[in-house]
């Protein structure tokens, strides 16, 4: 489905950013993890971003393009790291931060571009939604999702369990309730996506948006 570009100057689902932010986020992030890797494969270690401040306002100038121009910035930004993640078979093994407090290991960054690339495209607003997504892509969601809640003292302690198998504990401390349901679904409530109608034990368990 095409978008023109009033629609991608049109309010997205996240507070704040039209369409044209969204998109411009994800060129953003796949341009840092493509630079990521390259230095991980010459054996330097650097941040994702050279700074949060650079980060937003590339976001907000970039945001004023037309759809072609967003467009073409999404296409080739992703490739670009299609072909990092390549250089990932020979990079060994180690530990990066995202962001602080957030550490991951480098087999893991695929899953990580992956599930921003999902949650995002749900946050575009533009036709796609849960059911898009494939029981091997919603694992990973849900497996990410839960990696980055485990230890989040502000969300309610909640034992999740899916209908596929994963089960992880997440939350703060105290009675942890117990969640079941599809992966994607919930990977859609625990990220704040979507409601929990879908799922079962989460009746007033209310969950902030996961950035």
């Amino acid at each position: 489905m095409g978008i023109s570009d009033e629609q991608w100057q049109s309010p997205s689902r996240l507070p704040g950013w039209t369409r044209a932010h969204v998109a411009t986020h994800l060129a953003r992030n796949a341009d840092a993890l493509t630079r990521l890797v390259e230095e991980l494969a010459l054996g330097r270690h650097v941040p994702l971003y050279p700074s949060l401040a650079a980060r937003d306002q590339e976001i907000e100038r970039g945001s004023e393009r037309d759809g072609l121009a967003l467009q073409i910035d999404l296409d080739t930004s992703a490739g670009r790291l299609h072909g990092a993640f390549d250089l990932l078979e020979e990079i060994p093994v180690s530990s990066v931060e995202l962001a602080p407090g957030l550490e991951v290991e480098t087999s893991q960054l695929p899953t990580v571009r992956l599930s921003e690339v999902l949650l995002h495209h749900l946050d575009l607003d533009v036709g796609f939604s849960l059911d898009d997504i494939s029981a091997d892509a919603g694992r990973w969601l849900l497996a990410w999702v839960c990696f980055r809640l485990r230890r989040r003292m502000s969300t309610p302690a909640m034992r999740i369990i899916s209908d596929s198998g994963l089960t992880d504990r997440i939350g703060g401390s105290g009675y942890a309730t117990t969640v079941r349901g599809s992966d994607a679904a919930l990977a859609g409530w625990l990220s704040g996506r979507t409601g929990s109608d879908q799922l079962r034990g989460a009746q007033n368990l209310a969950l902030p948006l996961l950035g």
